[in-house]
């Protein structure tokens, strides 16, 4: 055969094999005959969307919504245009210009398709959370816009993306659009009284995308799933964005930008910008931030904590009070204590970032949960739902509440805030920073605090001084006043010995509404500070023979606080030092612990060199109970302790004590000792308390301690009793005290 023929009849048949493929392959990948038409056509083919498909076509997004995508679209009928156009002054949609046009369609724009059934489920990063999303991202972001700094001097910027100082490059900020589902509604415990707080004009139907009703759902395209909507919906603005152009939120605003905002440039944005659009702008990052995070959230991110879907479960939220709330609170509260002319510029900067937390939630606070959501200082909304809110919107990053108050955070309103809001204070503030601040500013707890004011600790010899160490909490300096015995310190030391004067000052679980009579209180510390006739006084005091003057307090919301003018200091004396102060004043003979003292003087468990007793380390919390001299003479008597059982005269010489006469004296010693314990005459401690004597079988003896505000009575181990002797009241050491009692307590072994 030709050669040529034979050529040409297998080009014939590798032609015709190639053009069997091609249908082949043509009738496998043809469009399904019953697939939809994308959502632009389906728009069209329904004739009621002319002025949406009007819009749609001058925004630019005709080929997008025409060819293959995965979208979800909330679609305007026409009517829902009428009242759009006569809402805002229009006669057509052509009076709409391409940017206002583009803002309409791109918020309607969601990426993904979701039927209704799907809408209110979340997409976490583990899987689909059901009932939990009333939120999804939308095709719109605001890129970069025309702005002022905080001089007023003329920016572009670019809203931050995220709540910190970083900015993520290839996130453009979309914004979300709202909608509610029954069955979000439902598991959040929402109903239409929720719904319709914010859309008041509006109908709650179990499906609605922010004031619009849903009319019809799940309608099928090939390039996703349309929703038709009875009104227009247009793009929501931020907290930020909303904030700007609100005249009668200016003050709060004003605080935001002058303490809280900054301008960072941003140079991929910049480049990204320039060659767009050939201007040769910097652009700036406009940043919400506070030192170490101590910010809720930047109020124009419009994504929400992690940056992984978390926007479609949660939102921020945000309570403004208008300029003649928030001016009057300025004035009477935050600046109380400042002469007239101060502003917040010139008061610690954590009393503005504490201020403006307290009216951020990183969640949605719907107003039917108040009192359950807790805001950026955990604590709820201390507003009434129905007569402090003023303004209410949805906006798109978070929840806006206009408020006819403040919300009166626990910082400023408990005792704490009786220091923190004052500067003749700020040292006891910087101390209780260190550990207390949290606690004695709970507001469900009860406090009296004593305030010690700079002044009072720089004349004990107490300073702060950045110099001594880069670590703030150890900037302190000792400087012994004279006459003083005490060595200087700085740093680490100086502050553990004010750590322990401070709780001192503070009682905790119990307002002491009055001094005027005689009691003694439980400090933090678990030391003891007494009170009487209106002066008040610690083991410090009581021995440098000083008692402190009380000149006038201050109620808070939850306690109340002594303006004092010395402070409350420590003893550092051993207990034996302690007796024998007790035992020989004003004179051995005329002391009523004299008796005591003597027996435990020459008793074997007695260290002089120290002054201290045998197993009774000094500065450990205990509590002695000492029989004056007439019990002891009834001890005597009942040969409890050596002496003539006859007379009750005792015997303190030790070389004529036997051996068991000895051990009679440790015994009744310790038994006397309650172990590591203290008790006061205020209605605290009770019930049966271990002493420092042991039985034979090794175990601590007790005694029943019956305790009422001033009055304590105790029970021994044969159920005789005695009583504290109210005069001379209770003598407080070094983390002990000292109680006189009219009868000796009898152990058992």
């Amino acid at each position: 055969m030709n050669i040529s023929i034979m050529r040409y009849a297998v080009l014939c048949t590798v032609m015709g094999l190639l053009f069997a493929c091609k249908k082949k392959f043509d009738d496998y990948y043809e469009r399904p005959t019953t697939l939809e038409p994308p959502i632009y056509q389906q728009l069209e083919a329904r004739g009621n969307f002319t002025s949406l498909l009007a819009v749609i076509d001058k925004a630019g997004y005709k080929r997008i919504l025409s060819t293959t995508g995965y979208y979800t679209f909330f679609a305007p009928h026409d009517d829902a245009f009428n009242a759009y156009l006569t809402e805002h002054k229009l006669t057509s949609v052509n009076e709409l210009d391409s940017n206002a046009c583009r803002a309409i369609v791109t918020y309607c724009l969601v990426y993904n398709a979701y039927k209704k059934d799907r809408l209110d489920d979340y997409q976490s990063p583990t899987g689909w959370v059901a009932g939990s999303a009333f939120k999804r991202k939308t095709a719109n972001y605001t890129f970069v816009y025309d702005g002022t700094d905080t001089s007023g001097a003329p920016l572009k910027m670019i809203a931050n993306n995220r709540n910190s100082i970083s900015f993520a490059e290839t996130d453009n900020n979309n914004k979300y659009i709202p909608y509610f589902v029954n069955d979000y509604m439902q598991s959040r415990k929402l109903t239409a009284w929720d719904y319709n707080y914010f859309y008041p004009n509006s109908k709650y139907t179990g499906f609605n995308v922010a004031d619009a009703a849903v009319t019809e759902q799940d309608i099928a395209a090939e390039n996703g799933v349309i929703h038709v909507i009875d009104k227009v919906v247009t793009a929501l603005p931020s907290i930020d964005q909303y904030l700007e152009g609100k005249e009668e939120y200016s003050l709060f605003k004003s605080l935001l930008d002058k303490f809280l905002v900054q301008y960072v440039l941003n140079p991929a944005i910049t480049r990204r910008y320039q060659i767009t659009t050939g201007q040769t702008d910097n652009v700036y990052t406009k940043v919400y931030s506070a030192p170490s995070g101590s910010l809720a959230y930047s109020l124009n991110n419009e994504n929400h904590l992690l940056s992984l879907n978390d926007a479609q479960t949660e939102s921020y939220s945000i309570f403004v009070p208008t300029n003649a709330v928030l001016q009057n609170y300025i004035n009477k509260v935050l600046l109380e204590n400042y002469p007239p002319g101060t502003t917040l510029s010139d008061v610690p900067v954590n009393i503005v970032y504490d201020f403006i937390n307290a009216h951020l939630w990183q969640r949605t606070v719907w107003p039917s949960k108040f009192n359950e959501a807790s805001n950026f200082l955990g604590e709820g909304a201390r507003f009434d739902v129905a007569t402090d809110i003023g303004e209410r919107k949805i906006l798109s990053n978070g929840i806006f509440y206009g408020t006819k108050k403040v919300q009166e955070a626990n910082v400023f309103t408990s005792v704490y805030g009786r220091s923190y809001l004052d500067p003749k204070y700020s040292m006891m503030t910087k101390l209780l920073n260190w550990e207390l601040k949290s606690i004695v500013s709970d507001i469900n707890r009860d406090f009296t605090l004593f305030m010690i004011s700079d002044s009072v600790l720089n004349a004990a010899g107490f300073t702060h001084d950045a110099a001594v160490s880069v670590q703030p909490y150890e900037q302190y300096r000792f400087t012994p006043p004279p006459g003083s015995t005490l060595p200087a310190t700085s740093g680490a030391t100086t502050r553990n010995r004010l750590l322990r004067i401070l709780n001192l000052h503070v009682v905790p679980g119990r307002v002491l509404t009055s001094l005027a009579g005689e009691g003694a209180a439980l400090t933090y510390g678990g030391e003891y500070i007494g009170f009487k006739y209106n002066k008040v006084f610690s083991s410090g005091n009581v021995e440098a023979d000083q008692t402190i003057d009380v000149s006038r307090y201050k109620d808070s919301k939850n306690g109340r606080v002594y303006y004092i003018d010395k402070l409350f200091d420590f003893s550092e004396s051993t207990v034996a030092a302690h007796i024998e102060k007790l035992g020989t004043t004003p004179s051995a003979s005329a002391s009523p612990y004299n008796y005591f003292w003597e027996f435990l003087k020459t008793s074997s468990i007695y260290v002089a060199a120290g002054k201290s007793i045998a197993g009774v380390p000094g500065g450990t919390f205990y509590t002695l109970f000492i029989p004056d001299n007439a019990a002891i003479q009834q001890a005597v008597k009942d040969t409890l302790l050596p002496g003539d059982a006859t007379t009750g005269v005792p015997n303190f010489v030790a070389a004529t004590q036997s051996n068991l006469d000895k051990e009679k004296v440790n015994r009744f010693i310790y038994y006397h000792l309650l172990d590591r314990r203290t008790v006061a005459a205020d209605g605290v401690e009770e019930g049966g308390v271990p002493t420092l004597l042991k039985t034979n079988l090794g175990d601590a003896a007790t005694i029943l301690v019956t305790n009422t505000p001033g009055s304590l009575m105790l029970t021994d181990s044969y159920g005789r009793t005695a009583t504290v002797i109210s005069s001379p009241s209770t003598f407080m050491g070094n983390r002990i005290v000292i109680h006189l009692i009219n009868n000796y307590l009898k152990y058992s072994l």
